[in-house]
């Protein structure tokens, strides 16, 4: 079996316990297959929290659940030092973020201090505690869920955090034939008889073996100009259009174009090819820089949303025609 069927075979398990919700289970095994972090924001009651217990049940990896609060700590996440009454020494005990895969649930509630202290492990995949630095995992990834901002006690995220994400998902509600299938599996307790069938079958190994056939992934010229000019017209969306002028009052960074790479490479590798297409670059490229970007105050009035922005991207910069057998334009 290749390296590439184990990892449909897991979305195929992951799909025996969340009913619909398909960009989301991809966006995750993407996500751990490049070792980049993952946003996810929706309404309660949408299975986020679910999904990512899920997958991390499907890996032999270590995993923890961080539920963010109004009262949270820095140290309740990294850890702290504590003092032992038997040596008279401090002792450092790890907190929940030493973990393979961490499930920061509701991240935006929590107050802007206990944001910065995720900020290094996810930048840095270590933590700074009573003087020292400490490693993080090798598959250390964070997968966040947040609920909308309108919804009241919540903190929006730091820009720098924002930007460690590499993919931030937007869920919506499910279909009524869904929401229907959701009814029928409570019913006849469906739930509970997947958990015998959820296995671990893939190991932390198989993911870094992966991540390693990810890297190699071929990608033409074409495509890599194609990607910088995608990002690099949040920059300068004026040189594109006139009339677009001031509707964005933060473009992306150069770690959007990293991120938009990585995730392409991650999409085709798992449609079983070793090249990356231009269709790869524009099916992650909503998820890459919706959190990237801002619109302005003024494009706001004109009815802009950051997604609107990506779709006008996408319709403005000309796509590369590229030769399937060469992979040249």
């Amino acid at each position: 079996m290749s390296t590439q069927a184990d990892f449909k075979e897991l979305k195929q398990h992951l799909q025996k316990v969340i009913v619909g919700q398909e960009s989301l289970l991809e966006r995750m095994i993407i996500a751990m297959l490049t070792g980049g972090h993952l946003l996810l924001e929706g309404p309660p009651g949408l299975a986020k929290t679910t999904a990512v217990k899920t997958l991390s049940e499907a890996i032999k990896s270590s995993f923890q659940r961080i539920q963010f609060t109004p009262d949270l700590m820095p140290g309740d996440v990294v850890g702290s030092d504590i003092l032992d009454t038997q040596t008279g020494q401090l002792t450092f005990v790890k907190g929940p973020i030493f973990n393979e895969i961490v499930l920061a649930d509701e991240i935006n509630r929590a107050p802007p201090k206990v944001q910065s202290a995720l900020l290094e492990a996810m930048a840095e995949q270590q933590v700074t505690a009573g003087g020292l630095t400490r490693e993080l995992p090798e598959l250390f990834i964070v997968m966040a869920t947040q609920n909308p901002l309108e919804q009241s006690g919540t903190y929006p995220l730091p820009e720098a955090q924002l930007d460690r994400f590499m993919l931030h998902v937007v869920l919506d509600y499910p279909t009524e034939s869904e929401e229907l299938e959701i009814l029928r599996r409570d019913r006849s307790h469906h739930f509970g008889e997947d958990k015998e069938v959820l296995h671990a079958f893939l190991t932390p190994q198989k993911v870094l073996q992966a991540r390693h056939q990810i890297s190699e992934q071929y990608v033409s010229e074409a495509v890599e100009q194609y990607m910088v000019a995608l990002t690099g017209a949040t920059r300068r969306l004026e040189q594109w259009d006139e009339r677009l002028a001031g509707v964005l009052e933060i473009g992306a960074s150069p770690r959007a174009t990293l991120s938009l790479l990585h995730a392409a490479s991650a999409k085709a590798w798992l449609e079983e090819r070793d090249f990356v297409t231009p269709d790869d670059v524009i099916a992650m490229l909503p998820d890459i820089l919706r959190h990237r970007i801002r619109v302005s105050f003024a494009g706001r009035a004109q009815q802009w949303t950051e997604d609107s922005v990506i779709d006008k991207i996408i319709e403005l910069v000309p796509v590369p025609v590229l030769d399937t057998d060469t992979q040249t334009v």
